[in-house]
């Protein structure tokens, strides 16, 4: 091969590699989970089916909870870095819930 070549063949597989630029794909978010991030849950609205376990995750460097307001559910505490499961109510609906240590952190669970 003369060296035209492999710098083509070596230009090629680095496009191939890099993507023109382009950035990798985020993972899609698993199933029935909340992630709690930079005081904020994620998302912000859920939808699952009726009795779900919903798994938890605090990234932040604060602990948090997540209660419904009817408090059909309460993870309590859950500590930075650490994981709680809720389960969804059975009858279907909308349910808002808070952090009741950070009331202004809100988000709802729908259930179908």
């Amino acid at each position: 091969m003369t060296h035209m070549r492999i710098i083509g063949l070596i230009i090629g597989v680095l496009l191939l590699v890099v993507g023109c630029g382009s950035s990798p794909a985020s993972p899609p978010p698993a199933a029935n989970q909340i992630v709690i991030k930079n005081f904020m849950f994620s998302p912000m609205t859920l939808t699952v089916a009726p009795g779900a376990r919903i798994t938890v995750s605090n990234e932040d460097s604060a602990a948090h909870t997540i209660t419904a307001t009817g408090k059909s559910f309460d993870s309590g505490n859950i500590a930075p870095g650490r994981t709680a499961t809720i389960t969804a109510p059975a009858k279907a609906g909308s349910y808002s819930y808070l952090c009741d240590i950070h009331q202004y952190m809100t988000g709802v669970i729908k259930v179908i």
